[in-house]
């Protein structure tokens, strides 16, 4: 269990470092081994980590390829890395890690969105490409790794928890009773985009999602 958090400006303004360590800070029973942030103008990206595969500080996040073009948050476990680092392997890709981590990156830089088919795992991560300044997020199709997201006209921010959202409301949050209904009533409480608060949603599970930064 790891955390991941981000805002990505929608307006011309930049990301204040201190709102991305507050998400942090609130997410931080979930990785007590290490953190890492990635403030760059109109987003800011931020991580903390659980160590499981890789346990070297090869693994830390937030983590990018060799160029610096793309930078990735992940949370979660592919089970079929090894063999998807052996395919990028023979494409001509080299890895400093032991890390799925890095296989999710270069899958990605490879293959563009359609490395999600090629995964067999659990996952929730946003990538970003410091080009075209465009993220791109993704959640695993049975949903067992949480991703929340609130967004205004101004910015895009997403969290695996809802705490550290709730952090950037204006006001106090407002209760949505439809989700609530249908938690108590039906048990159920991730068959839509709703949460038990109006303004925080959920990529829905096998879902994905795009911004560009401004």
């Amino acid at each position: 269990m790891c955390g991941i958090c981000g805002i990505i400006s929608l307006s011309n303004n930049s990301i204040e470092d201190n709102y991305i360590k507050s998400m942090m800070k609130i997410m931080k029973h979930r990785g007590p081994d290490d953190e890492g942030i990635m403030i760059e103008g109109g987003i800011g990206l931020g991580f903390v980590r659980l160590s499981i595969l890789d346990l070297s500080p090869l693994g830390h996040q937030p983590m990018s390829d060799k160029t610096g073009r793309f930078t990735i948050v992940f949370n979660g476990e592919v089970f079929n890395f090894i063999e998807l680092r052996d395919e990028l392997k023979k494409n001509g890709y080299q890895f400093i890690s032991n890390s799925d981590t890095e296989v999710i990156l270069y899958s990605y830089i490879e293959w563009g969105e359609d490395c999600l088919h090629r995964f067999n795992g659990m996952w929730a991560f946003m990538i970003y490409d410091k080009l075209t300044k465009r993220i791109f997020g993704a959640r695993d199709r049975y949903g067992v790794k949480p991703f929340y997201y609130y967004q205004t006209e101004n910015f895009f921010a997403f969290a695996s928890e809802i705490s550290p959202l709730l952090t950037l409301l204006p006001n106090k949050p407002k209760p949505d009773y439809q989700s609530i209904f249908d938690f108590l009533v039906y048990n159920r409480s991730d068959h839509t985009n709703r949460t038990f608060f109006s303004e925080i949603k959920q990529l829905k599970h096998g879902n994905k999602i795009t911004q560009v930064s401004h």
